[in-house]
């Protein structure tokens, strides 16, 4: 088991805690950034967590914050903080290769508008985290996948284990990731983190490379719900370069917090939230249930739409949407590709367009009924996964076992597929020590529920402080 670090570590602070020293002056810039590369020199040989770290670049970034702060310029609660980002998204200042080979070396003329945000709120990018092929289900072969800090024999999650590894590990006090089919929540889960999918168009895809168009959403992984949300108010916001972003005003994410939880109302599907789902799990959603009630909200009971057919329509849909990404390198450079990201281009190919149209029909239908659940309350709240934390042995490989990874995946890609928002929340742990989490689920565009509830739920739970390594 993990030695369990200190909570005043300052590489194991959250964001919020260390913005809070830097605007008093108690911390530098500088000596956060000098204290986070020193720690990735140290610690990431063995987790591999970084894809690339640019100390030089970071250093320069943290000096230019130090001396804005110095002369009262302050660009918010971003301003100085160490941050990294999955190497899918372009920075002109470091190659960007999205976890495949035939970008090794790919150098983009601009910043994806996400990084662009970060910098211009201040953030010291500390470099490019590693992420399984064009952000599937495997590493390309030769890759080092992530560690899990908390045992390196358990699974890290799947494309943005990097993200999850480095965050958790206290290699960066926040990272951006992307989630499909369930990503940025199970690298959450899997890692003891707070990760939040937004709504589908609440956050720019410019300049992030993509796996599937209308699949991918890209939030934040973080410490706290605290921390999502400074991160999402930064990264969320109408884009020129993006005419699929939503052009809603951005609200304030942290106003809500402190509110209370008296008439929220929280539905849960008793009968869907146990169907194959461990006994480790089970329990701890039923403690996360017990915990919301005591702080106030009003438990419902509803019926989720019937996941199952959406559940299996996830892989084609990807598939497609995925081919179409790739139309330019491939099959052209099919040797290029490793077998997982090469299949599923494959299956793509091979759909026709009107089992295709099919797909779109029942995914809008599957929205539709999600809308009108969440119409009748406020959150959803229901597992991440079906099983606590699965060993690295059992999930290698994962995207050549369809049947395995669609029984990963059912609870999170549904989401995917109807847009919905959701915030993952660690719950507990097993007995073995590994980070167990659940989901709340809102409705379009109701961010702000998710972190005002996450935040109530973490200000009286332990989970979220716990750290792997000291």
């Amino acid at each position: 088991m993990p030695i369990q670090a200190g909570p005043t570590d300052l590489h194991y602070l959250q964001l919020n805690e260390l913005a809070a020293l830097i605007r008093q002056r108690k911390v530098t810039p500088v000596q956060a950034t000098r204290a986070q590369l020193d720690r990735i020199a140290a610690c990431d040989g063995a987790l591999a967590s970084y894809a690339l770290a640019a100390a030089d670049a970071a250093m320069d970034h943290a000096e230019i914050a130090e001396a804005e702060l110095a002369s009262g310029i302050c660009r918010g609660p971003l301003h100085g903080v160490p941050v990294a980002v999955e190497d899918l998204f372009w920075t002109k200042s470091m190659a960007t290769a999205c976890g495949m080979k035939i970008y090794q070396g790919f150098w983009p003329d601009e910043d994806a508008t996400v990084v662009s945000r970060l910098v211009a709120a201040g953030a010291v990018i500390l470099g490019k985290l590693q992420l399984t092929e064009g952000g599937h289900a495997d590493h390309y072969p030769g890759i080092t996948p992530p560690k899990n800090p908390w045992n390196p024999a358990y699974w890290p999650g799947e494309s943005s284990s990097g993200a999850g590894v480095a965050t958790a590990s206290g290699l960066c006090y926040a990272s951006l990731g992307c989630d499909t089919g369930g990503s940025i929540r199970l690298v959450c889960a899997a890692n003891g983190l707070t990760g939040l999918k937004p709504s589908w168009g609440r956050v720019s895809r410019h300049g992030v490379f993509e796996l599937a168009a209308t699949l991918d959403h890209i939030g934040p992984i973080t410490r706290s719900a605290v921390d999502a949300g400074i991160m999402l108010g930064v990264i969320a916001g109408s884009d020129p370069h993006d005419p699929t972003a939503r052009t809603d005003l951005v609200p304030d994410y942290l106003g809500g917090i402190g509110a209370g939880l008296a008439g929220l109302r929280i539905g849960v599907d008793a009968a869907w939230n146990s169907d194959g789902v461990d006994d480790a799990t089970d329990a701890m959603l039923g403690a996360a249930i017990a915990v919301f009630r005591n702080l106030g909200a009003s438990i419902e009971p509803v019926t989720v739409p019937d996941v199952r057919q959406t559940v299996h329509d996830w892989i084609p849909a990807c598939a497609v949407e995925a081919a179409v990404a790739h139309e330019a390198t491939y099959p052209d450079h099919h040797s290029d590709y490793g077998p997982a990201l090469s299949a599923l281009i494959e299956t793509g190919r091979a759909l026709a367009v009107m089992d295709y149209h099919k797909i779109m029909l029942r995914r809008h239908d599957f929205r539709g009924r999600v809308a009108s659940l969440l119409r009748t309350v406020d959150l959803l709240l229901a597992p991440v996964q079906p099983f606590a934390a699965p060993t690295a042995a059992i999930m290698a490989r994962l995207g050549q076992q369809p049947e395995t990874l669609l029984g990963l995946l059912r609870f999170a890609c549904p989401f995917d597929m109807s847009g919905h928002p959701a915030i993952t929340l660690p719950g507990g742990f097993t007995d073995q020590g590994l980070p167990m989490a659940f989901q709340l689920v809102a409705a379009d565009m109701h961010e702000a529920t998710l972190i005002r509830v996450g935040a109530a739920f973490q200000a009286v739970t332990p989970w979220h402080r716990r750290r792997p390594i000291a």
